[in-house]
């Protein structure tokens, strides 16, 4: 199947649960809000936040049943990642979700859909920062 399949069905599929979860709960799909929120220790309704997760969770375990290859990460060449770099990553993107009060599910998917002003702010904010960010780590430091 073509990248361009795959991307469309994923992104089809994000689409329909984001949906799903909103016209049922009438809540949005935002993964670091659901997260956070579950952590918290006064955090209501905690079983569809469970389950979401929990969803998220054994959609990549079965991905990586199926095609284990789509999680590679180059050892070497320009895409190359060490996994000091990817926690770093991972602290920036939390960082970000902070600072953004929110992340791409919940801005991108969701807020853009409901034509928030703050949203399709956050989302350019993100699509921007994520583009000069990648241009730099390929094309200047590599």
């Amino acid at each position: 199947m073509s990248q361009f399949a795959m991307a469309a069905i994923g992104g089809g599929l994000i689409g329909l649960a984001a949906s799903i979860l909103l016209l049922s709960l009438g809540r949005i799909a935002g993964i670091s809000g659901i997260t956070f929120s579950l952590l918290s220790p006064s955090s209501e309704e905690k079983d569809w936040r469970v389950a979401f997760l929990m969803g998220l969770l054994c959609g990549g375990g079965l991905l990586t049943m199926i095609r284990p290859e789509v999680f590679f990460v180059a050892a070497e060449g320009p895409f190359a990642r060490s996994t000091w770099m990817m926690i770093v990553a991972g602290v920036l993107v939390g960082f970000g979700t902070q600072m953004g009060s929110g992340c791409t599910s919940g801005h991108g998917v969701c807020g853009i859909t409901r034509l928030s002003r703050r949203s399709i702010v956050a989302t350019g904010t993100f699509m921007l920062a994520g583009m000069f960010i990648a241009t730099l780590l390929v094309g200047v430091l590599s």
